[in-house]
């Protein structure tokens, strides 16, 4: 099994000097990994046919609307799963996720995990990240520790990946851009993205 997770919209709690009011962790699961490596030909063969170069990545905050949708249906034709947790900041109170950047990601992306319904079982973790090397060590290190037991192995390994070399974390941040699009009332695409890979979704959870 093989999981690629990214997020859209920021970490950060000062929504009044321009922070998102929403944040979205997603992740993209592929039970099987030809199937992965399908869907990556996919999109280097759409990247081919948008005539970008090859160092052009995928990146929903920078396409258009056009690219954003032919992306979208170019993928959706195979087989794999969407989860997601949608955060309204206002709703969270903790003081160490409020001002602690790192701890809200973490916790974010280790209850996106955690919650899974029996989904996720001994899974390849991709996530797009970079970060200073003591960070990225922490972070797996505190996600195997949450996520795995003697009773249940949710990871089988994790790896922070650049989202510039690797198609389908740039494939989770289409995602996960067009998922937070949705909550945003004033755009009037809000409801253009979400639908195309709709029946993809299996849980969409509202951080309550």
């Amino acid at each position: 099994m093989l999981v690629f997770i990214d997020d859209s919209g920021d970490p950060g709690f000062k929504v009044e000097k321009g922070s998102s009011p929403v944040f979205v962790i997603a992740c993209v699961i592929f039970n099987d990994e030809l199937e992965a490596e399908k869907t990556a030909v996919a999109i280097k063969e759409l990247k081919r046919a948008l005539k970008f170069p090859d160092e052009v990545e995928f990146k929903f905050s920078k396409s258009s609307r056009r690219v954003r949708e032919r992306f979208l249906l170019a993928v959706n034709g195979f087989k794999f799963k969407v989860r997601c947790l949608v955060v309204k900041k206002d709703l969270v109170y903790s003081r160490e996720l409020r001002g602690n950047k790192n701890s809200f990601y973490s916790y974010a992306i280790k209850l996106l995990l955690e919650h899974n319904g029996g989904s996720i079982l001994n899974a390849k973790l991709r996530i797009d990240g970079g970060g200073d090397r003591n960070f990225r060590k922490s972070f797996t290190t505190y996600l195997r520790k949450q996520l795995n037991s003697r009773q249940k192995k949710v990871m089988k390994d994790c790896k922070l990946v650049d989202s510039k070399s690797n198609v389908l974390i740039q494939m989770v941040d289409m995602v996960a851009g067009s998922i937070r699009r949705s909550y945003e009332l004033d755009k009037s695409d809000r409801e253009t993205y979400k639908q195309i890979f709709s029946k993809h979704i299996v849980d969409e959870w509202k951080f309550k």
